[in-house]
């Protein structure tokens, strides 16, 4: 049931507004699976696919022997540099501000040095941006790859980007090839997260008028045995999944569904047969293949009048809204640890904003008195013609004092500020932020997500008929701003 008071509904499972929605006016939501209607044991999931990708560079002669997954060493949203062998993480403007070659995190010097005068630019094939959760396992295995290279324990020689594709070579496979989705759907209580409210989140939707489409890349047997799974048991009565979708679409090669035409072949049984289809895309029907501007124009629908909810910033969102202008929704399932994080962090906050105000009054009187003493030994400005020994020495004092002050002062903040750098991850902090800035993947949720969430079941708190509103942008010079620097006008 639902429950009218909101109150009680964590943070974190609120759904965050961008640019304003209204679910009103939308007529069609299209939905990926992987990691979207179905989420996944991260930890277990990729520690499958970097066991197998692994595997198969052994079977290749490459020493892998004794490594292992390790979920903290790389995030969400993180770019590899494949001409230097590091990964980085960069603020909203390029910059990079952590740096990790192979699995040792890079000094502040080493990284000043590496990209003083270097911006991330993800057009630039030189980065590789780690967008979704599938890329934590071929990050770590870059990673660990790199430590091998630079040993000289590789069978042949690579460059950096070289290894890379190697290792992306190896990744890929366990996706395509049928291995890993085949041990997944044979023990899928192993790897998926139920979550029934998601079921009730969908036919609320779908009873509002709205028609729902399934569009994944995946095949169809992973598709209907995932699906099942997931949504069969949450269900009323008799009812199945595919009765929740007025169009289901497996294969769908996505991005290119977005932008290229491409025919359609129906599924005609739960076997996987296909058969070339032939008029409109019928209510209801199952297909592989095809293209979005078939569906805009069979279903009826275009534009903004569909949002699209997928987890990949690129394939589901970024190009849906370029190429279409679709509303968009980014799935971001760590966002609930990151929120309780900073809830937890809060008070250390508070605490380190009004340190802060403290040191930053302290520099101005440091700032003011170098000034003073300055003028006083050049005789200049409003000092004496001839600064007598006292006004210098009692300057020189001040400034000594007010040094000594601020020594202090950040002994207090150092570790209250590298407390707040590490929430959720020791080697990368929080996903949205990199450094006190907002990091390079937030730029991308700003420009590409019209609202962006934890998990498809957050929709059930805001109903079909929700009007999502973005908060007023501040800027720098904004008097609230001025008045109340602690808040933040981005993530």
């Amino acid at each position: 049931m639902l429950n009218p008071d909101l109150s009680d509904i964590p943070r974190g499972r609120g759904i965050f507004c961008n640019r304003t929605l209204n679910m009103r006016s939308v007529r069609a939501i299209g939905y990926d699976m992987d990691y979207t209607l179905v989420d996944y044991r991260v930890d277990a999931f990729e520690r499958m696919v970097y066991a197998q990708a692994r595997e198969r560079l052994l079977s290749e002669g490459w020493p892998m022997e004794g490594l292992d997954f390790d979920p903290g060493m790389v995030t969400r949203g993180l770019v590899i540099d494949t001409e230097l062998g590091n990964l980085v993480k960069a603020n909203r403007f390029g910059l990079v501000k952590r740096a990790m070659h192979g699995t040792r995190m890079l000094e502040f010097t080493e990284q000043r040095d590496a990209y003083a005068e270097t911006l991330v630019d993800l057009s630039d094939s030189r980065w590789v941006f780690l967008n979704t959760l599938f890329s934590l396992s071929e990050g770590c295995l870059f990673a660990q790859a790199v430590d091998l290279l630079d040993r000289g324990a590789l069978p042949r020689p690579f460059e950096y980007a070289s290894l890379y594709r190697q290792v992306r070579a190896r990744v890929d496979a366990q996706h395509l090839e049928g291995h890993l989705k085949a041990e997944i759907a044979a023990a899928p209580e192993r790897y998926v997260v139920q979550d029934p409210a998601s079921a009730l989140a969908l036919l609320d939707q779908k009873l509002s008028g709205k028609k729902l489409l399934l569009i994944t890349n995946s095949e169809w047997s992973f598709t209907s045995k995932m699906m099942a799974h997931a949504y069969d048991r949450h269900l009323p009565g008799d009812m199945t999944w595919r009765q929740l979708f007025d169009l289901v679409i497996v294969s769908a090669r996505k991005p290119i569904f977005f932008t290229e035409q491409g025919p359609f072949f129906e599924v005609v049984d739960e076997s996987g047969l296909l058969r070339p289809m032939t008029g409109p895309l019928r209510p209801g029907g199952t297909y592989l293949g095809g293209c979005a501007a078939q569906v805009e124009r069979d279903l009826g629908v275009s534009g903004d009048e569909i949002l699209y909810v997928g987890d990949h910033m690129f394939g589901d969102v970024h190009v849906s809204k370029r190429s279409l202008s679709w509303r968009t929704a980014l799935v971001l399932r760590e966002l609930e640890a990151e929120v309780s994080a900073l809830e937890s962090y809060r008070p250390t906050e508070l605490r380190l904003i009004a340190l802060m105000r403290d040191k930053e009054a302290l520099e101005a009187q440091l700032s003011l008195a170098r000034l003073t003493l300055q003028r006083l030994h050049a005789g200049y400005g409003d000092a004496p013609d001839h600064a007598d020994t006292g006004h210098a020495a009692e300057a020189e004092a001040r400034v000594h004092e007010l040094r000594n002050q601020l020594v202090a002062l950040d002994a207090v903040i150092a570790p209250l500020a590298k407390a707040g750098s590490e929430l959720t991850n020791p080697r990368w902090g929080l996903l949205t932020r990199a450094g006190n800035d907002k990091s390079h993947l937030t730029r991308q949720i700003e420009r590409y997500a019209d609202i962006y969430t934890s998990r498809v079941s957050n929709f059930l708190h805001a109903t079909p008929y929700a009007y999502f509103r973005s908060p007023r942008g501040s800027l720098p010079h904004d008097p609230s701003t001025l008045e109340h620097p602690e808040r933040d006008p981005g993530l």
